[in-house]
């Protein structure tokens, strides 16, 4: 048993006597997944042979921290560790999936009532650092918004760019930006809310009976506009924002600093998969240049 920690757990603490069937779930391209059919009900279990327990850690935290505010459903973690053979696991709940991405006005209410709930009193940041896809998520405790912004997420972003495609006219254009988006923000309410971090249609689900489910979070406590950071490839309809913003009132300026939580995950993209996301980044960060005259 010692050498296969995940049948260990789910043969223990996962209450199960014998596990009758495991099963691949394919979707995921970082890892590796599994349906774990026991006599205690089914687990859903993700393997990452090259990758330590710190990734997954991240990942039960945020699970975890979701789960505690009672809103949304998501899936409940329950083990995280490392393999025999390198790599590490994670168990958690196994949701049995519906047919649908979900009613849009559900999930807007929702995730904006887990916004309205999971608050941080230590400021914007995160009790450990994430990643966002498979790029390192810096989540380092900071009071103020603007500049956890500017530094953890656009300003890491840039300097990744930087490094990796010697990409200084972004760079250059884009540090210029961080140093005057201030304006943007003045009269927002910018609270710590806790967020999913990486809301895009592949993470957005529903279960069985139709309730919308979100999952594979990068979590941390951020201004609530910045979930939208993936709207452009997560099909929010209009419905979701009226739902949404009927619990968490629409700040103003709004509209002017949508484009600015596009850009961190543009940048992600560019980063991650290559050049043909370069041109949005740009675009964005030159359309702010000439809107604050930078």
């Amino acid at each position: 048993m010692g050498d296969d920690p995940i049948r260990e757990w789910i043969l223990s603490e996962g209450k199960a006597t014998r596990i009758t069937r495991i099963s691949p779930v394919g979707g995921g391209c970082i890892n590796s997944a599994s349906q774990y059919d026991t006599d205690a009900g089914s687990f859903f279990v993700k393997t990452n042979r090259r990758i330590g327990p710190s990734m997954f850690e991240g990942e039960a935290l945020g699970l975890g921290a979701m789960y505690e505010t009672g809103t949304i459903h998501v899936p409940r973690p329950f083990k995280v560790g490392p393999l025999p053979t390198g790599g590490s696991f994670i168990i958690m709940e196994f949701i049995e999936f519906g047919t649908s991405r979900g009613n849009q006005p559900v999930l807007g209410k929702k995730l904006a009532e887990m916004h309205k709930a999971g608050k941080s009193a230590k400021g914007f940041g995160f009790d450990v650092d994430n990643t966002i896809g498979s790029t390192p998520q810096i989540n380092t405790w900071t009071s103020d918004w603007v500049q956890f912004y500017g530094e953890h997420r656009l300003g890491y972003q840039l300097k990744l760019a930087l490094e990796q495609y010697g990409d200084r006219s972004v760079y250059d254009k884009g540090q210029r930006l961080v140093k005057s988006m201030g304006p943007l923000f003045e009269g927002a309410v910018r609270e710590p809310c806790l967020l999913h971090g990486d809301l895009w249609s592949g993470n957005i689900s529903s279960d069985k009976n139709g309730e919308p489910v979100i999952l594979d979070p990068a979590c941390y406590y951020g201004h609530n506009e910045a979930e939208f950071g993936m709207s452009w490839c997560a099909g929010f309809s209009g419905a979701f924002y009226d739902a949404y913003f009927k619990v968490m009132p629409k700040q103003p300026g709004y509209e002017k600093r949508r484009d600015i939580y596009l850009l961190y995950h543009y940048l992600n993209h560019y980063n991650l998969f290559g050049s043909g996301y370069r041109s949005s980044a740009m675009s964005i960060i030159d359309d702010y240049l000439r809107m604050l005259n930078a």
